[in-house]
This record gives structure tokens, sequence and C-alpha cells, in this order.
């Protein structure tokens, strides 16, 4: 189900690698800055700087990358950056979520104005979309860490709501406000994590055929293009679960 929601489980599949590569790495880089400059510069003691270095592992990111990420938040105390959402509706009215990273929210709110209007769709106030969506606290982790028997028993034992596997990983789910501690949990057994994040989950996903698909396609790559976007989620179905 989450597999529908969220914009990265098909990006993957398309071209153009070296510069999705980049790209990824700069999001991956700007989220570990801003961990490390909220929290504490020791990811033991971060658990969402740990998290973030997590990500940037699993996304094949050097060594050097993060290491440069972190010290980076000591330097760079000028720029302040916000975690801001917008909300509204794309192509043929499929709900849609976009979480920023920014330090100019005039120039994102008028960017993502832009791209949503381009596209025939509309941004919404804040809750317009975000009610076809449950927040719940995601954690992935790689198939061929652990099966699926024993991840469903430590997934209990953990405190989750949920535990699904699909085709490559299995998919944790529970509440926001328990994200940490069920990961403190799981790390106890589990050295290596996917990634960790809070994602909109729809309701319901919405079918769209493969003609509304291309669109919605060519509309996330547009946002996903824009530096200050982090996350993209939707309730259509993209047949990437």
């Amino acid at each position: 189900m989450a597999g529908h929601s969220h914009w990265a489980g098909i990006k993957h599949k398309k071209g153009k690698a070296d510069k999705q590569r980049s790209k990824i790495f700069s999001k991956l880089s700007k989220e570990i800055t801003v961990a490390a400059k909220l929290g504490d510069k020791d990811p033991a003691m971060n658990p969402r700087l740990r998290s973030a270095i997590q990500a940037a592992r699993s996304a094949n990111m050097p060594k050097d990358n993060i290491e440069r990420a972190i010290d980076k938040s000591s330097v760079n105390t000028a720029s302040n950056f916000e975690n801001l959402r917008y909300e509204g509706f794309g192509p043929d009215k499929v709900a849609v979520i976009v979480e920023t990273l920014t330090d100019n929210k005039n120039r994102t709110a008028s960017n993502i104005r832009t791209i949503f209007q381009k596209a025939g769709g509309s941004l919404g106030t804040q809750g317009s979309a975000s009610h076809n969506f449950n927040q719940m606290g995601v954690i992935k982790i790689d198939k061929n860490e652990i099966s699926e028997e024993e991840i469903l028993e430590l997934a209990i034992e953990a405190g989750a709501d949920e535990c699904i596997t699909k085709e490559n990983i299995h998919e944790i789910q529970c509440p926001v406000n328990e994200i940490y501690n069920v990961k403190k949990n799981l790390e106890k057994s589990i050295n290596n994590f996917i990634s960790t994040e809070i994602e909109w989950i729809p309701l319901n996903s919405v079918k769209v055929t493969n003609e509304q698909q291309e669109k919605l396609v060519e509309f996330f790559e547009t946002l996903d293009d824009d530096d200050d976007v982090q996350n993209i989620f939707s309730n259509a179905d993209l047949g990437n679960s």
C-alpha cells in the first residue's frame, strides 16, 4: 500500500541514473546537515541523524560525502532550513503531499505553485489533501537482511502496528511518535536499514490509466527536480508496490 504513495518507489526505474544519483545525494546531504545542526553530532545520540546516515549508506553515498555533510552543520550556521509541507491536487485530481526542506519559503512556495499549475493541478491549504492519508512511521529493511518470520516476530515485540513484506523489502509501520522507539528495539537485532521515515500512506489508492500515469510521472519528476523538495506522496496507484 505505501509503495503507491511514495514517488521514490518508481523513480529508480527511470533512466538518467547519474543525474538522479547526484540529486539523491544532494537531498540526503541536506537532511544530514540539518539533522546534525538540530541535534547531537553523534549519530548514536541523535535518531534523526542516525536515520539520515543509514538512508545515505543505503543509497551508496560515499563516506566522505556523509562526513562533509555533518561538518557543514557547524560551518553553515547562517542558513536556517525549515521543513514545510504543501498539499494540493495534481493532474486528474490526484491528492498530493510535497515535503520540502528550504531556507527560503517564498521561493519554494512560488516554485511549487507554478509546477502544480503547469500540470493542470492546484495547490490547496493545509489539510486539503492530507485527510486522504494516514501519517505513519515507516521503517524499511532489505529482505536479505532477515527472514519474513523473524521480522514479523521482531516487529510485534518492538511495538509496530504492521509488518508488510514486499518484493525486495520488509516494511514496518508504526505510530509517528513511536518510530524511534520501534527502531531502537529493532537495532538490537538488525544492523542495516534502508530508511526510517515519516510517510503519508493513502487511505485509498486511486487507479489511473496509462495515459494519466504518464502525465503524473512527468509532474512528479518536475517536482522532484526542485532542490527544495525532499519527498512526494500521492494516492495514485502507480503500480509500483
